[in-house]
């Protein structure tokens, strides 16, 4: 026998009764207040009043007009990339890949060729994809000649075609100036017959 048919399982239905109340909502009467025409007004108004405001005296206007209008760059600002000079007029980078390995969006290409020096090599293709650049600084703080900065202040321009974001070893140089770092440094045990300024770091000996 089913469970329908068997007399002995008691069934009874409940009814279910909301606890939520109900809140009656009045309707605007007239077509007027229907439409809802007089608040399409008054927003109206309040829209062209800010707008003849700012039209006249400007006050509350915080938009800038670039390109002809710059914002304010802090101290640090990271723009475009340019290559910096030796006394000579040649490129300071000795092609070590430190920059190119450092970054992390992978859009820096180097190729080195010898420059007749034994002890030094120079970079024949400098290239950075500022396309694909996340303006990080990590290449200027990986070099170790100075050979590369972003403190030009200059924004990267808009292109039409991504080749014209990829900038050469001659872009980078023009952007660049003399670099006042001394490079190779001044030997590994020079330092040690300098007097010790008052505010350097000491080293666990010196203690």
């Amino acid at each position: 026998m089913s469970r329908v048919q068997d007399k002995t399982i008691p069934f009874a239905w409940k009814k279910r009764t909301s606890k939520a109340d109900v809140i009656p909502v009045h309707r605007a009467k007239g077509f007027g207040q229907q439409a809802f025409i007089p608040a399409m007004v008054k927003g109206m108004s309040v829209s062209l009043r800010h707008f003849f405001d700012n039209v006249a005296t400007r006050k509350d206007v915080t938009t800038i007009e670039y390109p002809e209008e710059q914002p304010h760059k802090p101290e640090r600002y990271r723009g475009l990339h340019r290559l910096m000079h030796r006394e000579d007029g040649a490129v300071r980078c000795v092609a070590c890949q430190c920059c190119s390995t450092a970054c992390p969006a992978h859009c820096i290409t180097i190729v080195a060729e010898d420059t007749g020096n034994s002890n030094e090599k120079r970079p024949s293709i400098f290239e950075i994809d500022e396309l694909r650049c996340v303006v990080c600084g990590l290449c200027v703080e990986a070099c170790p000649c100075d050979a590369i900065r972003m403190d030009g202040g200059i924004h990267a321009p808009p292109v039409e075609r991504r080749v014209d974001s990829i900038l050469g070893k001659t872009d980078l140089l023009q952007r660049g100036t003399l670099s006042a770092a001394i490079q190779g440094g001044t030997g590994a045990d020079e330092w040690r017959d300098q007097p010790l300024r008052p505010n350097a770091a000491k080293l666990p000996s010196d203690s």
